[in-house]
């Protein structure tokens, strides 16, 4: 049974950082900017070369409700994770440092924390090297198996038995990280997205993201684990051999605005799903 939410809780935003000492200030002035107050932000510095505990002593000087973690350099998902472990709020925001939330993120998201919700996110907006709306689909779970919907720095309920995969060195660790929660609770899970820009997502000119993007052996390597990692649940709710076609091509149809480089990846997922049935001989 889910506990009721109290009026003023926690939210610990999981700040983890590599190289991002440039952009740290920016990310950590939007948590200090948060209309509502009730938050503590856990900085977590993955090995990082830089100067990022100079930064970030600035920030633990200024405001008590800020904490610093070191680690050797394990990866996004292993600093996440350290976070998450010593949060202190029952609510987790990831926020990689690079990142930024508008000042009402919190605010808007305690409303439906005070409704029973477990994951609440919103639109989005790209910033620096492309400056474009990021419109996410409602949700839906048959999508998110394809593709994912909910972006990095959603709030959610802190699970103990749920955590980012920190073999996924390589992206799409948010992807998985999803399908991981929703799945374990999805008859009782409540998701809630706001039709209104509450994140913003910085673009570099090279990142992690980028790189996955554009080298196909490593998004079809990537794709590939997910499937094997998730298989009974992609069996569950896509289903066999035939009813997997014909939900690829509803699919298509029913979102026609999708462009042609992001159906192609829809496309390669759903053919590997198949090829993994067919070759399983699951029934």
């Amino acid at each position: 049974m889910k506990k009721h939410s109290m009026f003023q809780p926690l939210i610990s935003i999981i700040v983890p950082c590599y190289n991002q000492a440039q952009y740290l200030d920016e990310c950590l002035q939007s948590v200090m900017d948060q209309t509502y107050q009730t938050w503590e932000c856990i900085i977590v510095n993955d090995g990082s070369p830089d100067n990022t505990e100079e930064i970030v002593k600035y920030w633990l000087d200024k405001d008590n409700r800020f904490r610093y973690i070191f680690q050797e350099n394990k990866g996004v998902s292993a600093a996440r994770n350290n976070g998450i472990k010593n949060a202190k709020g029952e609510w987790i925001l990831p926020l990689d440092g690079d990142d930024k939330v508008h000042q009402d993120y919190l605010k808007y998201a305690n409303e439906k924390i005070r409704e029973d919700y477990d994951i609440i996110y919103s639109n989005a907006q790209y910033f620096g090297e492309k400056n474009d709306i990021w419109k996410l689909d409602e949700f839906s779970f048959v999508t998110l198996l394809y593709h994912n919907i909910i972006f990095c720095s959603a709030i959610f309920r802190k699970k103990q038995n749920v955590l980012f995969d920190e073999t996924m060195v390589d992206g799409l660790e948010d992807w998985e990280f999803w399908i991981s929660y929703i799945s374990q609770d999805l008859s009782d899970i409540k998701i809630y997205k706001f039709d209104k820009i509450l994140f913003y997502y910085r673009i570099k000119k090279e990142s992690k993201n980028q790189k996955i993007n554009f080298e196909s052996s490593t998004f079809n390597n990537v794709q590939s684990y997910v499937l094997s990692k998730h298989y009974a649940t992609y069996k569950r709710y896509i289903g066999d051999y035939f009813d997997l076609l014909y939900k690829t091509r509803l699919l298509e149809k029913e979102k026609n605005i999708y462009k042609k480089a992001y159906e192609s990846k829809r496309y390669k997922l759903g053919d590997k799903i198949v090829t993994m049935l067919e070759k399983l001989k699951i029934k």
